[in-house]
């Protein structure tokens, strides 16, 4: 915890302050009081930005607290969730408005190519940065690293894993008799996967919850929905509508469900079903009643396959 105090002036000085707290992926918790997670890093990078404080004749002090007067540790760490959230907002938008952007083609294009991979390279610069922020995993952030990643193989021509001709596909049956790993504090779009692996691949399969940073998969594991993930977002697609593509699950009743999670989890409106506001405050309530993952878990697979009944009637 950085308590400080700044003098009134210069401006820039309050200002520099201000984003260096920002780059380090600090949040405030009062005026002037800003917290990062205790660890070797954080704790040096707070020991530097209080140095620089009092050198530019403020005041400041570092302690570690155990606990935070009118806050849990569920109310902290969603603080860091929102703003790390809203980054990666920021970054899949960009990424939406590069990859709306029609490719350059010819020589005449050439100073249009070059802008559009700087731009590249600056969001990919950018998801970096933040991911190296992210200390809990915050939500958003499978969503924009697949986003940038579609762009970037629009860009290059490597489509392999955009266009519906060359996706790769899986025999169901090969998936039989493994673990499913996804990070803690499951959402919409690894309720809905964990519910269609249990319906449509493997009924006996079993799930395992798992910080967001340094997991490592065992023999018999199987990620998903979570970085470096066998099975995560791909371009604009959610983990949902990727399993389904890739399991090659042609039942019409899964199209309505993969809309309204894509739409819920990439917040882009794509599909805009009038399902989708119910469904969103239904995951919302699920998520703020069950902390523990197996109870989301059943209280969600409830939802979707009721969803799933009510579409497969439509449908029939």
């Amino acid at each position: 915890m950085l308590i400080h105090q700044l003098p009134p002036k210069p401006d820039y000085f309050r200002v520099k302050i201000w984003r260096r707290l920002q780059r380090l992926g600090a949040v405030a918790i009062k005026n002037s009081v800003y917290v990062l997670p205790k660890n070797d890093q954080t704790q040096e990078d707070f020991q530097w930005l209080l140095r620089e404080i009092v050198e530019g004749r403020g005041e400041a002090s570092l302690c570690e607290a155990r606990f935070v007067e009118g806050l849990s540790d569920d109310q902290v760490e969603a603080l860091f969730h929102a703003a790390r959230g809203t980054e990666y907002d920021q970054i899949a938008e960009e990424a939406r408005r590069l990859s709306a952007m029609p490719l350059p083609d010819g020589q005449i294009d050439e100073t249009r190519r070059t802008q559009l991979e700087i731009d590249l390279a600056r969001l990919k610069r950018r998801l970096a940065e933040v991911v190296a922020i992210d200390f809990f995993g915050a939500p958003g952030r499978e969503a924009a690293e697949g986003l940038v990643s579609g762009v970037e193989a629009r860009m290059t021509g490597k489509n392999s894993t955009l266009g519906p001709d060359s996706v790769r596909t899986f025999r169901r049956e090969d998936f039989h008799g493994k673990t499913w790993v996804t990070r803690k504090g499951i959402y919409v779009d690894r309720m809905a996967s964990a519910w269609l692996i249990r319906r449509f691949i493997d009924p006996d399969a079993r799930f395992k919850f798992v910080p967001p940073k340094g997991y490592r998969p065992q023999l018999g594991e199987l990620r998903f929905d979570m970085f470096e993930a066998e099975f995560t977002h791909e371009g604009d697609r959610c983990t949902l509508e990727v399993l389904i593509e890739r399991m090659v699950i042609d039942d019409p009743a899964l199209n309505p469900i993969a809309e309204i999670v894509h739409d819920i989890d990439l917040k882009d409106s794509k599909f805009g079903r009038q399902e989708t506001p119910g469904i969103e405050r239904l995951v919302a309530g699920i998520a703020m009643a069950h902390k523990d993952d197996e109870n989301r878990l059943a209280r969600a697979a409830a939802v979707f396959d009721d969803l799933y009944e009510y579409f497969r009637r439509k449908s029939s």
